[in-house]
């Protein structure tokens, strides 16, 4: 780091507007670049190119040149099996910007999102996401960067580990600059509101705060007036050229230089101290926002803004006592033994077949119905509808399984908020099969976040929150349900989740299919001390080849004699018996260890989940601490 070209440029940036520059993809791409390329890479195999589009941005007048190292982070280098090579790309990206810029620009490391999701809506941690953030930013300083800046984060608490990442690296006196992208209303993808992550940007450590990228222009301009009411410090907007629109088989981005060049004079009256441009922007564009910066006198406002200081906002509600959100709440606070059966939505529209089950389990004191969603990513009746129509007609609770798999954090909230007006209480968050393992391998899938990060969603509705933590005025009551594998090949790694899933509250946890007794109480032995029901699970094997299935496609443990029993099973019927009867053997085994039971009920044969329930001793509650709330 030169530290006096960072002391040159916060004096410079107390006196008057700089210009920065425009985009760096949009330019390697109109060069020929594909789109699928690692852009950070061509640091080493094409400098030339690089450093003519710095060359070029130097002409048009820029006076911040960003380096082109927006994702030169290591995990998104990882998906290029370049993750190797972060030290030589981001130490070519300055050494590029600093030979263009030549003494007329100063050199920002650029520095953005990871690309991967963090806690608590992912399973890397903030402690993990923080040192990949320091490992680049050590890098670029070492290469001698004049200032860093943060662009595009779409997550509030992405951004604050990068800005203290920045800070531990380079110490207080490196210029820091931390700008996040927002949507059509000012809000951050992650449901930020403009006072929101203005206030923090205004605690944090940095010297300048604003926002690049997003929908373009208008509403960036209408948000940095937002800003103001809520931070004291330097503002930099960098907008897209507005909304890209698909011209034949291309993204073009339709704001012309000139209608830019007018709005940079509307920043500059606003007030604002770094002024570029980001996704669609050219030279052209930076050229004639240059000659606006030039013929006024920034740093002053044109006019008064005046903004509505919004009500104060409520604080989170006190989440609804487990006993008091269901029935199944209720016998789970109460340490009574619950039983599920698991019954799959129907492939049609007829729920006819599966309703007549519900009943069945109902008359004989089964006390709720799971209903999976989209089990083994097969395309069947949405599982709220199959459990809506279960609570309707059968006359029984339901239990609805909530994957990630198929909508995005927008359509999950959307989803739960409805499932709950709909008079669903009870969940078990999961994060789904992946296509692949279906009919329609060719889908796609979403996962926006896992089972994790769901469960802090719906922990967050529960208190009346939304996904970005803005108050509702209203709350769900929800129960929380998460899934376990004790049989998991890598038990330290599923013992971690099932940790953190607890963290984001989850109240209780069914296991994947047990048959193994041993991995089970070890199961339990390291759960005890989350103190949340545990309901195991237990699947009545139709046949020989039932078992094998389960043991070398679901990964699930059948023990030996188990293994055997099934094979002298010489008839189908004889097979039936032999599985039920297995099943009730360990449902006799357990019941004193854990807090209930699921029922599986395979290929719609529910009469032998009901003969398996039969072999419930008196349904007693549990006596094993691990299993009680």
């Amino acid at each position: 780091m030169s530290s006096n070209r960072s002391k040159e440029f916060l004096q410079l940036l107390s006196q008057r507007a700089l210009v920065a520059d425009g985009a760096m993809g949009t330019m390697l791409y109109s060069k020929g670049v594909f789109i699928n390329r690692c852009y950070d890479e061509l640091n080493l195999s094409n400098p030339a190119l690089v450093k003519e589009v710095h060359l070029e941005y130097v002409k048009a007048g820029a006076e911040i040149l960003e380096t082109n190292t927006f994702g030169a982070n290591r995990a998104r280098l990882a998906s290029f099996g370049l993750a190797e090579q972060l030290r030589a790309i981001n130490h070519a990206g300055v050494r590029l910007a600093r030979e263009a810029a030549a003494g007329a620009a100063f050199v920002a490391g650029s520095v953005g999102p990871l690309g991967l999701r963090i806690e608590p809506l992912g399973p890397t941690s903030f402690e993990e996401a923080r040192a990949m953030f320091r490992e680049q930013i050590e890098a670029l300083l070492e290469a001698g960067v004049d200032l860093i800046i943060l662009e595009t984060f779409a997550s509030l608490s992405e951004l604050r580990e990068a800005v203290f990442a920045a800070r531990e690296a380079a110490g207080s006196d490196l210029p820091l600059v931390a700008q996040v992208t927002i949507d059509d209303a000012g809000n951050m993808p992650d449901g930020a509101s403009t006072e929101t992550f203005s206030r923090r940007l205004d605690e944090w450590p940095v010297d300048v705060a604003g926002c690049n990228c997003s929908a373009g222009p208008k509403v960036m301009l209408e948000t940095i007036e937002k800003m103001k009411q809520y931070t004291s410090k330097p503002l930099s907007a960098m907008p897209n050229a507005g909304h890209p629109a698909r011209v034949e088989g291309r993204q073009i981005y339709l704001c012309s230089p000139e209608y830019m060049a007018q709005y940079a004079r509307r920043f500059l009256w606003a007030g604002v101290r770094i002024i570029g441009g980001c996704c669609g922007t050219t030279p052209e564009h930076i050229k004639l926002i240059k000659n606006e910066a030039r013929s006024l006198q920034p740093g002053h406002a044109h006019a008064e803004v005046v903004v509505e200081e919004p009500a104060a906002k409520a604080e989170s509600m006190t989440p609804v006592p487990l006993a008091q959100k269901s029935k199944l709440g209720a016998k789970l606070a109460a340490g009574q033994f619950v039983t599920f059966v698991e019954i799959v939505p129907p492939r049609g529209v007829d729920a006819s077949r599966e309703l007549a089950g519900a009943k069945l389990c109902a008359e004989h004191g089964i006390d709720c119905i799971n209903v999976p969603d989209g089990p083994r990513a097969s395309a069947r009746m949405s599982a709220q509808v199959t459990c809506q129509l279960i609570q309707q007609q059968a006359g029984i609770e339901a239990v609805l399984h909530f994957c990630c798999r198929d909508r995005n954090i927008l359509g999950i909230q959307s989803e739960l908020l409805g499932a709950h007006a709909a008079g669903i209480r009870n969940l078990i968050c999961i994060t789904g099969d992946p296509p692949r393992m279906g009919a329609y391998p060719a889908a796609t899938a979403v996962f926006d976040v896992d089972s994790i990060g769901l469960v802090n969603i719906v922990s967050n509705l529960n208190r009346g929150l939304d996904i970005g933590g803005n108050p509702m005025g209203s709350q769900t009551s929800l129960v929380i349900g998460v899934g376990a594998n004790p049989g998991a090949l890598n038990f330290e790694e599923e013992m971690r989740r099932f940790e953190w899933k607890v963290q984001a509250g989850a109240e209780y946890a069914v296991t994947q299919p047990v048959f193994d007794v041993d991995l089970l109480e070890r199961f339990l032995r390291r759960a005890e001390r989350f103190r949340i029901p545990i309901i195991a699970g237990i699947w009545p094997l139709l046949s020989y080849r039932n078992a094998e299935f389960m043991v070398n496609e679901l990964n699930v443990p059948v023990p030996a004699e188990y293994m055997e029993r099934m094979r002298r099973a010489d008839t189908t019927e004889k097979a039936r018996r032999e599985g039920v009867e297995i099943a009730r053997d360990l449902v006799r085994r357990i019941a004193g260890m854990v807090a209930g039971v699921q029922l599986s009920a395979p290929f719609g044969r529910y009469e032998l989940a009901i003969q398996v329930a039969e072999a419930i001793p008196q349904r007693s509650a549990p006596g094993g601490p691990s299993a009680r709330p």
